[in-house]
């Protein structure tokens, strides 16, 4: 049986953070971020990609992020799963999400931070994304044979990445 995981960068977000005033957790989507998720939501829902869970990091600028894509996805935004590990946590804790999911759900998106995200990508199938995701940027992993809770090191097989800058070539 096999199943899918769409890890996915969030999309541009407001500079600054982590100052006595803002921190980095509460960053927005910029207008280009908010665009940026749209179109790679629709660019998904048009290939005819179903996701059946998305899990998001809690930061503001994911969790935004997360919602666009459900909504172009025809999935209800209140049905996202919040990770409070995902941000800060690691690749540690996109495993620990990906290990802890139901085997009933066959596919399902995580919504992150680089440098984890594409650190993570490249642990589960060893491809070479090309150093760092592009914010929006989608990487499509399959896993054959396997529960969720068996997914480790290499056990991914690379699809495809989708970004911003590659879709135009490949619409």
């Amino acid at each position: 049986m096999k199943k899918l995981l769409y890890l996915v960068r969030h999309a541009t977000a407001e500079e600054g953070g982590n100052t006595p005033m803002f921190r980095d957790f509460d960053r927005n989507l910029t207008s280009h971020g908010i665009i940026e998720s749209a179109r790679m939501g629709k660019f998904l829902a048009e290939k005819g990609i179903k996701i059946e869970l998305l899990v998001s990091s809690a930061a503001d600028r994911c969790k935004s992020t997360a919602k666009i894509f459900a909504e172009q996805l025809h999935k209800d935004a209140d049905e996202i799963f919040l990770d409070e590990a995902i941000y800060g946590g690691g690749a540690r804790a996109y495993l620990a999400a990906l290990n802890n999911l139901d085997d009933k759900v066959k596919t399902v998106a995580i919504f992150g931070h680089n440098p984890d995200i594409t650190f993570f990508a490249e642990y589960l199938t060893r491809a070479d994304i090309g150093g760092s995701m592009e914010k929006a940027g989608v990487v499509v992993i399959e896993f054959e044979n396997v529960k969720w809770a068996e997914i480790s090191n290499k056990s991914g097989k690379f699809l495809n990445y989708y970004s911003p800058s590659n879709i135009t070539k490949t619409e």
